[in-house]
Formats: C-alpha cells, sequence, structure tokens
C-alpha cells in the first residue's frame, strides 16, 4: 500500500456533516477512506469525459 499523505482542506461546514453522516452510513471505513474514493471517482470521471 502506498503511504498516505495529510491533506488538510476547507470546505463548507454543511459538506463536513453530510460527509460525516455519509461515512457513518456507508461501507466506507472513514471520512477520509470516503473523500479519498470520492475524489478518485471524480478525476476517473472527467477523464472519460
Amino acid at each position: 500500500m502506498k503511504k498516505k499523505v495529510p491533506l488538510p482542506v476547507s470546505i463548507d461546514e454543511e459538506l463536513a456533516e453530510w460527509i460525516n453522516q455519509e461515512a457513518e452510513n456507508s461501507e466506507f471505513r472513514n471520512r477520509s477512506h470516503l473523500v479519498e474514493q470520492a475524489i478518485k471517482d471524480f478525476f476517473l470521471e472527467e477523464r472519460n469525459d
């Protein structure tokens, strides 16, 4: 597995709350995993457009 690198970002409070709720109620291990997957999916989709 590749080394994980901290990447602090600022996001809207409502978006943060939504991420927290989704992370608690999904198959993701934690918020970081959810956000990492969302970013990967976004860039893969952008490549395919």
